[in-house]
């Protein structure tokens, strides 16, 4: 039970110096870094699973997809094991998991094992990201928060660039499906050191320095869900648009380079890099102007309507692939680097866990269910005499969540300008 005591000497203490906020970032970025390494190194090893283990793009999707199942699920939940148990020991429990998934995948060539696998990666990783979102939030405040969360996501996407580009600087462990998974197992362990070593930094910052709460951790209820107002609804419906048209394209990316337009393996993982590439680089960026500017919600439609042509280009023109993933990369620096501070604006500080485990649900909901289609549309077209190795319907879907996006965008914006608005568009400090 706090006493009035222990609020007044609490209320005493310095905040954490500037320097040592930036240390922990760092190092609760670590653990996204291994996170993100294991979930794109199905991509660049999609025909290699193909030819070798005669696996088809039902069965990469299902890979990929199934990822997202559980989250579907266990998100909020571990929202509200985050808003209970705090982000230090759920930062350590969800990446311990993603280790225990990646091992799982390395460990057989059936199947059923390796989506076992990434089943229990699915539980821990995307929990993970809603742990180290909230703790984001709760070390940093006003106008440097857009700019931490870019500067996670940069950290936390030089894993799948490495992933993506696994096919260059590790050509050799590609003759055999099984040793890109053991690189993974690598990556895993660095996701859980980093938990620990954020774990060890905070633990000692509570002694000396007030540290911002991550939430109220007795207040959480149900309830709470249905009195999230309808800016906050919008820009769920645009993140499971956004990531719904990302993700799943990343999936068969590689494979789809190859196969389509007949790069090399090397190439194709460079060429699907490059969204990851735009985005390290000007993610932070696009966090600092937005801190300074505001117009919150005008930058994710114009994120949002670059998406539109950029997959139809890549199948119906004989424009560089350069130029479409540029784009793609470039609203792919917009979005999510604004989209999830964002939420803070619109949530009490005390429900945050619980409105990203919520968010991050609906998303992935998305994510299971586009990684399927798409994996059966690819088939389905590889299977018509008259489209052999035919990627277009896919293309025309992604496209399509491209445009229903900017139109969630657009409704934000309004909301936003409205007599109702929660400062998205301003430049105050929440």
């Amino acid at each position: 039970m706090t006493t009035p005591s222990s609020i007044s000497t609490t209320a005493m203490m310095p905040p954490p110096p500037r320097a040592y906020r930036w240390i922990v970032l760092v190092f609760i970025s670590m653990a996204m870094f291994g996170n993100y390494y294991i979930y794109d190194a199905i991509s660049p090893l999609a025909d290699v699973l193909v030819k070798q283990l005669r696996f088809t793009d039902s069965d990469i999707g299902l890979l990929q997809g199934i990822y997202s199942v559980p989250n579907i699920f266990m998100v909020l939940i571990g929202g509200f094991i985050i808003d209970r148990l705090g982000t230090k020991k759920s930062t350590f429990i969800f990446a311990a998991l993603c280790l225990i998934g990646a091992v799982i995948t390395a460990l057989s060539s059936q199947l059923f094992s390796m989506a076992a696998g990434r089943l229990v990666f699915g539980l821990g990783a995307e929990s993970l990201i809603v742990a180290v979102t909230t703790a984001i939030a709760k070390w940093f405040k006003g106008k440097e928060l857009s700019f931490a969360f870019g500067i996670n996501l940069t950290i936390a996407r030089l894993g799948s660039f490495a992933a993506l580009n696994s096919p260059s600087w590790a050509s050799k462990y590609y003759e055999h499906w099984q040793g890109p998974m053991l690189i993974s197992i690598a990556f895993g362990v660095i996701c859980v050191a980093g938990a620990v070593i954020y774990w060890i930094l905070e633990s000692k910052a509570e002694k000396t320095y007030q540290i911002g709460e991550a939430g109220a951790t007795d207040k959480v209820q149900f309830s709470d869900l249905f009195k999230f107002g309808k800016s906050y609804w919008y820009i769920v419906a645009l993140c499971i648009t956004f990531y719904s048209g990302i993700f799943p394209f990343q999936t068969f990316a590689v494979k789809f380079f190859i196969e389509a337009h007949g790069t090399s393996r090397e190439l194709g993982g460079f060429l699907s890099s490059m969204l990851t590439l735009f985005a390290m680089v000007a993610t932070p960026l696009f966090g600092l102007l937005v801190d300074k500017v505001g117009k919150r919600s005008l930058f994710m439609m114009f994120g949002s309507l670059l998406l539109v042509p950029v997959y139809l280009m890549m199948v119906y023109t004989h424009i560089s692939l350069y130029v479409p993933m540029a784009m793609m990369g470039i609203a792919f620096s917009l979005i999510p680097g604004i989209m999830w501070p964002s939420v803070s604006y619109l949530v009490e500080q005390s429900k945050l866990g619980t409105a990203y485990g919520l968010m991050t649900l609906i998303q992935n909901i998305g994510l299971a269910g586009f990684n399927f289609l798409i994996g059966w549309a690819n088939d389905y077209s590889a299977a018509s005499a008259t489209n052999p190795n035919g990627y277009a319907l896919g293309m025309w879907i992604f496209s399509m969540l491209g445009f229903v996006g900017f139109l969630f965008a657009f409704l934000l914006r309004r909301s936003e300008t409205g007599p109702h608005a929660h400062g998205l568009e301003t430049i105050k400090a929440r």
